[in-house]
This record gives structure tokens, C-alpha cells and sequence, in this order.
């Protein structure tokens, strides 16, 4: 049977139950998924040669590494021809690009040095989403940021994050699509720290001196986002889950969760309709935890599944800001983006594919045989022939077959990079 022929008789199935999949794999088409820059790269960056610093940690070293500007474009670009639909990038401030002889420190950037990214941006159809960088750099003083005791190192974080705000609306300015700009923080203690309070209190003033610049809400979507601990931040970290919620409730900011920055017996899948509740729109770092936050590549797993279902149940599509944050430099760094990618949009697919209103009947009448049942059986419907035929009608490959472009693009580039 061809792809069409295994699609249409999956489409007559899943029609049994209620379900549309031209519907779904047309709204699947328009979940754009923020690429995330830094897994090309191991978070290296273009604006320091030093170590990672703030709690962060790329382990491995595959070969084929992007070195420079043009490497990393050409590398998204291999992986944006795998995978179907149109997306954007997530830029970190630390690759901005100088001219040659060219260089200002984080607190001076500005919308030209950014400029190489947004003509990449334009051409190929691409939104542009962004982060300060407040790591991996020598004014991260005492693992300490925008919470530093220190007045000078507090201002230095606080004109880089401004400086990124306004970087961020030239962003939307050129290219028509609002830019998601994610403020989030190394800041805390390897042990118990003698004043909780007062860390926190200087993040709140960082925080209001950061968004009391003009600035356009409509085309900025500032964020904050939080974390339970890092390397050397083991005790005490600033910016935790109760302040960052709370800061962005009192400021109508948007809050920011990523699946691996909580305690290990907590997800994220089961927050997202608390927060839907209270907030207009949410933001979503999808990674992949094993025991800490590793920033593992996503997978086709239950927590990314559940994720996707909260979003797609819960009418959240639009309301929902999906990026990717992980980086694993122990394999290819293609099929590690790729993988992660197309691991999400399966989450989606699956999700969209899912009789919700029938099952959400089904618990609302206590008819928990039926829903368990049900649930169970779902699982081995022919999700993959809609995903194939998703993946054909987008012309990218299907199943296993885009792995063999990465080879190809291994042997023939990667490979010459060492």
C-alpha cells in the first residue's frame, strides 16, 4: 500500500470515532515550534571562547560541532528541510554576529548585530523568538546576575536585558511575527543561603527596572521563566517557580515553564490547565529531564504526549508558546534537533487525533471502565500511517528515511569540520 492508500484507510477509522484527520494534520500545519539555536552548538555562542558558567552543562563531543555564523545556518537550515511546517528560530544574545574588528559586551548589543539572523529569518519564512544571556560570562559574579548584591553587576544584567527587549521588537518589526523574549537566570546558592528574602527582592526591582523601558506588548511577549536548582545552585535558587508565577501574574507578563526545571515527581503536563485558568497565554520549554534537568532530547514519550493533550484538549493551541531547550553533544546534533522536532509535532498529531470530547463525556459520567478502555485502545490506532502521510504531503521524509539525509549531510560537511 502506498502512503495515501495507508492514510485513507487510517482517515476511515479514526472517523469512526469522531475523528477528522484532514482537520487535524491542517491545524498541526500551523503549530509553529520555536527551533532552539544553542543545540547546534553546545550553548557555546559567538561572543566569549570560555566554559559554560550558571548552573549549565553540554556534555559530550561528537564531531562536526558548528564553529562560526554560516556553519550553524547551514546546519538549520539541514534540519528545518526534515521537518514539515513552518516554525520559528530561538536566538540566544550571545550569537549575535560583530563585523570583522567589531565587538560590544551584552549590556551595549544592538538590533544591527542581530541583523545576519533576521535576513536568514526572512528568507526562509521564519519567526524570531530570544533570550538574554545572563550566563557564561564574567560578570555572572558569584553565580549571581540580576539578584547580584553587587550594584554594578545588577545594572550590567539589567541594560543587557533591556537591550534584548528592544532587539526583540526589531525582530517582530522585520518580520511581521511578535517575538517571544524569555528572561531566565543562573542566580542562587550551592548551599543554604543566610537571607532568602533579599535575593528575591533585588530580582523584583531588576525585573521592573528591565520592563519599565517602552516598549510594543502586542509585538514582545516578555517571559519569565523558572528553575529548581542547577550545577553549584544546589540549595537556593532566585528565580523560583512561586516568585517567577507570581512576578508575571502582578506585571502581565507571560510565565514560562520548562518540564525539566522542577522537582522529579513533578510535571508539567498536569500544570498547564492550572495556569490556562489564570493567564491569557502560557510559555513552554519542552525538553527532556532524566533525573535533573539534563536537557535531554525530546522523545515521543507519556510526558510529552501529556503535554500535547493538555494543549490540544484544553483549546490552548493559540495560547500555548512551544519552544524546544536541549543540548546533547554526545550525538549527531541534527538528528538530536530533528528527533526533537518531529518527537513534538507526533505529541501534537497524537493529540489532535484523540477523541477529546468523547473521553472527557466519559469521566464527566464516571464511566471509568469505558474511558480506560478506550484511552488503552487508542494507543495502537494507526497513528503513524497520518503521521507518514503528514510528513508526504509536506514534502519531508517519512518514517526512518530522514535519517539517511543525515548521513549523507555528516559524511559530506560534518565530517570536514575537524
Amino acid at each position: 500500500m502506498t502512503t495515501k492508500e495507508r492514510y485513507e484507510s487510517a482517515k476511515e477509522l479514526y472517523a469512526s470515532i469522531g475523528v477528522n484527520t484532514d482537520k487535524a494534520i491542517e491545524t498541526l500545519k500551523k503549530i509553529p515550534i520555536s527551533l532552539h539555536c544553542w543545540q547546534g552548538d553546545d550553548v557555546t555562542g559567538f561572543d566569549h571562547d570560555g566554559p559554560l558558567t550558571g548552573g549549565i552543562q553540554a556534555t559530550g563531543n561528537y564531531p562536526g560541532k558548528a564553529r562560526n555564523p554560516q556553519e550553524l545556518m547551514d546546519d538549520i537550515d539541514e534540519v528545518l528541510k526534515l521537518v514539515p511546517g513552518k516554525h520559528k528560530l530561538n536566538l540566544h544574545a550571545s550569537y549575535a554576529i560583530f563585523e570583522p574588528g567589531e565587538f560590544v559586551d551584552r549590556d551595549k548589543l544592538e538590533p544591527k548585530h542581530f541583523a545576519k539572523w533576521v535576513e536568514f529569518a526572512k528568507e526562509r519564512g521564519l519567526g524570531l523568538d530570544f533570550n538574554p544571556t545572563c550566563f557564561a560570562h564574567p560578570k555572572v559574579k558569584d553565580n549571581l546576575t540580576l539578584s547580584s548584591p553587587d550594584e554594578e553587576t545588577r545594572q550590567f544584567w539589567i541594560r543587557h536585558c533591556q537591550a534584548c527587549i528592544r532587539i526583540s521588537e526589531y525582530f517582530a518589526d522585520e518580520l511581521g511575527v511578535p517575538c517571544a523574549m524569555n528572561i531566565w537566570i543562573p542566580d542562587g546558592y550551592k548551599d543554604i543561603p543566610a537571607d532568602r528574602l533579599g535575593p528575591r527582592a533585588r530580582f523584583k526591582d531588576s525585573l521592573d527596572q528591565i520592563l519599565a523601558i517602552p516598549y510594543d506588548k502586542s509585538k514582545v511577549y516578555v517571559c519569565l521563566e523558572s528553575k529548581v536548582f542547577g550545577i553549584g545552585l544546589e540549595s537556593y535558587t532566585v528565580g523560583s517557580s512561586e516568585f517567577t508565577i507570581n512576578y508575571a501574574a502582578r506585571k502581565g507578563i507571560i510565565s514560562l515553564m520548562d518540564n525539566g526545571h522542577y522537582h522529579p515527581t513533578e510535571v508539567v503536563s498536569d500544570k498547564i490547565s492550572s495556569m490556562l485558568l489564570f493567564n491569557d497565554k502560557i510559555a513552554l520549554h519542552v525538553t527532556r529531564p532524566v533525573r535533573w534537568d539534563s536537557d535531554h532530547v525530546v522523545l515521543f514519550d507519556d510526558e510529552t504526549r501529556e503535554i500535547a493533550k493538555e494543549i490540544v484538549r484544553n483549546d490552548a493551541i493559540d495560547r500555548v508558546l512551544l519552544a524546544l531547550d536541549f543540548f546533547d553533544a554526545s550525538i549527531n546534533r541534527i538528528s538530536a534537533w530533528v528527533n526533537g522536532m518531529r518527537n513534538l509535532q507526533k505529541a501534537l498529531l497524537y493529540a489532535l487525533l484523540t477523541p477529546n470530547a468523547r473521553l472527557k463525556e466519559l469521566q464527566n459520567e464516571s464511566n471509568f471502565t469505558e474511558l480506560m478502555t478506550m484511552q488503552e485502545e487508542l494507543k495502537v490506532y494507526p497513528f503513524g500511517d497520518v503521521w507518514n502521510y503528514f510528513c508526504e504531503a509536506n514534502g519531508v521524509p517519512e518514517r526512518e528515511d530522514w535519517f539517511k539525509e543525515v548521513k549523507r549531510y555528516e559524511d559530506e560537511v560534518l565530517s570536514r569540520r575537524n
